[in-house]
């Protein structure tokens, strides 16, 4: 992922610093933003906001953070039907139906929590104006700013 940014940034390299590692081997900062994308849902609630957290110590104040990963209704009836409509997704736009069949099978294999819980663990770490931006079956992104 780091080398498709290096290649993505080309000569905006240079303004960016790039660091491979978990949080706490992350700079103390401050840094003026913050990304998480398609990582948060690997992590059980206690260390996504633990991650949140650290991640809110290292921001200056004012700093938005932007999160995306998977969030969708977590109760049985709901969780099967968006995970379902995704596999409809998926199929639709030319992915095999058998590779689209193993969406599903991120019930049993992420901690994934609902976009009201993932709003809350935003607010819980200390951010303000959680606000959510994205939307695109499973996958949701917020928006977010470190208290002042």
């Amino acid at each position: 992922m780091l080398e498709l940014a290096r290649v993505t940034l080309g000569p905006l390299q240079s303004r960016v610093r790039l660091h491979e590692g978990y949080i706490d081997t992350a700079p103390s900062g401050p840094f003026d933003g913050a990304t998480s994308l398609l990582t948060l849902h690997f992590l059980e609630r206690s260390a996504r906001l633990e991650t949140l957290k650290a991640m809110h110590s290292r921001l200056k104040e004012g700093a938005p953070i932007v999160v995306v990963h998977h969030s969708f209704p977590t109760d049985g009836t709901n969780r099967d039907k968006w995970l379902k409509r995704n596999v409809v997704f998926a199929t639709a736009s030319g992915m095999p139906r058998a590779q689209a069949q193993n969406i599903m099978t991120l019930r049993d294999h992420l901690p994934v929590l609902s976009p009201q819980q993932d709003a809350e663990l935003l607010e819980e770490a200390g951010f303000t104006d959680v606000e959510q931006f994205y939307s695109a079956f499973t996958f949701k992104g917020w928006v977010a700013y470190r208290r002042r």
